[in-house]
């Protein structure tokens, strides 16, 4: 077997889809993208994909080993968004070839089902009794929420009285009868998370997710030792050697690598055994598509240290399309009890609408993270 051809097709609201097609009649899909760097990565997949053609795809760890090393240059968000969906494709048609789940091909189930969470309140915290009652009737009782707005490097009482008023609204309307986690975004700095958190405390939160940018990283120890909150990262982290050093300074205890940021399957699955000798859970981010989704799912199956699932059904983001509308199996990621059964198609398990795909292509926007300032005119943290 051989790979013949690589397509992309861009669409909104914000995702880009890889077809790999190949001499056997087999195409797998992945979904490689980098939020608001969509066209970047598009180039870099088919930049990559040269390289690809002629190539047999059942031999993932080659190929991955091949296109992370041979560029002398290597990581990053757009190579390793590029690398990630092509990985996807290459497990997706192994599946098909072999007519079994990815899963199984990883060594079988670990669980029997996944548990997810749904986002509410939107960028800036708003409605969120709102949404939580709505998606408690739909049977979710774990959420995740932005904590804050734009914070300013050092921010008045005021800013953090904001964010704690509406976190305490929310175990005051609930009690015990929801868990949520609270996402800083990168939009509180070391200086204040300390205080936000602190503040934060008496509520209990399931975790507190990029207390700091990434690239505060050496902060999360310390934040750390002055909580009980777990603290969370990983979605701005593209590999596992930058897993490494945040395993080994401590700190976090629950990673979140991006299945179409850090790699693939191929890479996050080493990931998460890497997290669980370090007693880490793992909980993927993937505010993305059906195909990005599917991909969490398969190491969350097989990964006894997952523990929770971010799934996208209905976020704030998806204005146009949400992610089952490019799915034909919609059956198969019915939500029981706010948990996501094993998939039994072979591959990904994804059937796609290709034609609504294609001719959602012709007309794709480019999304783009919003941009925020301070009330001074300085750019904010989105």
């Amino acid at each position: 077997m051989k790979i013949t051809k690589l397509s992309t097709y861009r669409v909104a609201p914000r995702w880009m889809f890889l077809k790999m097609e190949t001499d056997a009649g087999i195409s797998g899909w992945g979904e490689p993208v980098l939020e608001g760097h969509a066209r970047s990565v598009e180039a870099a997949v088919h930049e990559l994909g040269s390289a690809l053609r002629g190539h047999d795809p059942r031999r993932i760890n080659d190929i991955w080993q091949m296109l992370y090393r041979t560029g002398f240059y290597r990581g990053g968000g757009v190579l390793m968004s590029a690398i990630a969906g092509i990985d996807q494709a290459l497990w997706d048609i192994k599946g098909k070839a072999l007519g079994v789940p990815v899963y199984q091909l990883l060594g079988g189930l670990a669980r029997d089902k996944v548990k997810t969470y749904s986002w509410v309140g939107g960028d800036r915290p708003a409605d969120i009794i709102r949404d939580i009652e709505a998606r408690l009737a739909q049977g979710f009782d774990t959420f995740k929420m932005n904590a804050c707005e734009e914070m300013a490097i050092i921010d008045s009482s005021r800013a953090i009285d904001k964010a704690v008023a509406k976190v305490a609204e929310i175990r005051s309307a609930f009690g015990n009868e929801i868990e949520f986690g609270l996402d800083f975004h990168g939009r509180v700095s070391a200086p204040m998370a300390g205080a936000l958190i602190r503040e934060l405390e008496p509520y209990r939160p399931l975790f507190i997710e990029e207390p700091v940018l990434a690239e505060q990283a050496e902060y999360y120890p310390r934040l750390a030792a002055k909580t009980s909150i777990p603290l969370a990262a990983g979605e701005r982290m593209y590999s596992r050697f930058e897993f490494k050093r945040v395993l080994q300074a401590g700190g976090i205890a629950i990673l979140q690598p991006d299945l179409s940021h850090a790699g693939g399957i191929t890479e996050c699955h080493k990931i998460a055994a890497m997290a669980e000798a370090w007693d880490v859970a793992l909980a993927p981010h993937c505010p993305l598509g059906p195909i990005a989704l599917a991909s969490c799912l398969h190491v969350d199956f097989i990964s006894w240290n997952a523990f929770i699932q971010e799934q996208s059904m209905g976020i704030h983001y998806n204005q146009g399309s949400d992610v089952l509308d490019y799915v034909l199996n919609k059956e198969d990621f019915q939500l029981d009890g706010g948990h996501i059964r094993p998939f039994v198609r072979p591959g990904l398990g994804v059937e796609l609408d290709e034609e609504r795909i294609v001719e959602q292509a012709k007309s794709a926007p480019d999304w783009r993270n919003p941009l925020w300032r301070h009330a001074d005119g300085s750019v904010a943290e989105w």
